[in-house]
């Protein structure tokens, strides 16, 4: 049984290096299940063991990723917010570099937009709990849409560097960036 769970892994493993080595070139709907499995070595009815086409992989691999995700997010208690370098930001760069290859691509040009708004979505989520929590009188809507977009903007240029700073650097630089925000965030009118 061991083995086997082995080899499905080792399989997925592989397909899924085949995938993000394709989608730096090609969107996904121009990738077909014979590119892909020719291109790491693979039968096609193997595939369709595990996949029922490379829409159904794409989804499996999102959602693999969006639980492990989801975990951190959650990790830290709602009493406790902050943006400390060694919490939750560290945590979430420590995430995207262990999967740095294939969230590169799926916010790159060729990538998935549902997964950029699944992510955008986890981000929002959890800033407005830091906002609710700090109590801060800042309009929320505005507020949070710049962190959100700011947050991704910054997540894409650091997976495009070809010799990127640590989780650890950009934990304490994107950590900065949001305090100087929220820090300097205009009181309403």
């Amino acid at each position: 049984m061991e083995k086997m769970d082995r080899r499905v892994r080792k399989t997925r493993a592989l397909l899924l290096q085949g995938l993000v080595k394709m989608m730096e070139n090609h969107d996904i709907q121009d990738i077909s299940v014979k590119e892909l499995t020719e291109l790491v070595d693979i039968n096609r009815g193997t595939f369709y063991l595990h996949y029922d086409d490379i829409y159904d992989m794409l989804h499996k691999v999102e959602d693999e990723m969006f639980r492990e995700f989801n975990e951190i997010m959650e990790q830290e208690p709602l009493g406790t917010p902050t943006l400390s370098s060694d919490g939750l930001l560290l945590e979430f760069f420590r995430f995207l570099d262990r999967h740095r290859d294939l969230a590169r691509v799926m916010i790159g040009p060729h990538g998935d937009l549902t997964f950029v708004n699944r992510l955008k979505d986890q981000i929002k989520k959890r800033t407005l709990r830091f906002l609710e929590s700090a109590q801060s009188d800042a309009n929320y809507e505005y507020l949070c849409s710049f962190i959100i977009t700011g947050c991704v903007g910054v997540v894409e240029t650091w997976l495009k560097e070809a010799t990127p700073q640590s989780p650890e650097e950009m934990a304490e630089i994107l950590g900065n960036m949001l305090v100087r925000q929220l820090t300097f965030a205009p009181e309403p009118a």
